[in-house]
């Protein structure tokens, strides 16, 4: 199955590095979810790449920093360390990442660009849209016609 996917990838390391930018952040955001809660994280991620108001590809995106000390995806400036540690489990993941990345799935998540868990309440989320709840996540996108 490995080796299939892997042959869908365009052969530059500009794709294998995007991928595992997209591998990282579901692993590290969503390896407790569902697949489908995997899926729409990505998708989170890849609607970003294609709105003008984010970073125009998946490792910006995913590294993109708020400010000094705190990054869009909490995981990448926790200063933990960013390699997996269950890596039967990241490969799984980055099985999925290559499949969201050279596939034209249905945007699960209607155009979200943000999430959260059902654990905490930012103070963002009453600005936005919310799309759907997948497990212990909650999706937004902008308000329609903004």
């Amino acid at each position: 199955m490995i080796a299939i996917l892997l042959l869908c990838i365009p052969s530059n390391s500009y794709a294998e590095g995007e991928i595992t930018c997209l591998a990282k952040n579901i692993y590290f955001e969503s390896r407790n979810q569902p697949w489908v809660g995997q899926v729409a994280v990505a998708q989170v991620t890849l609607n970003r790449v294609r709105d003008s108001r984010f970073p125009n590809t998946i490792c910006k995106v995913v590294k993109q920093k708020r400010n000094r000390k705190t990054c869009q995806f909490s995981w990448y400036c926790d200063g933990l360390s960013d390699k997996p540690k269950n890596m039967k489990k990241y490969r799984e993941i980055f099985n999925t990442a290559i499949y969201i990345y050279t596939s034209d799935l249905p945007d699960l998540t209607e155009g979200a660009l943000w999430y959260h868990t059902t654990t905490v309440q930012p103070w963002w989320a009453k600005s936005y849209r919310r799309t759907i709840n997948i497990n212990d996540h909650i999706f937004y996108a902008r308000p329609r016609g903004s």
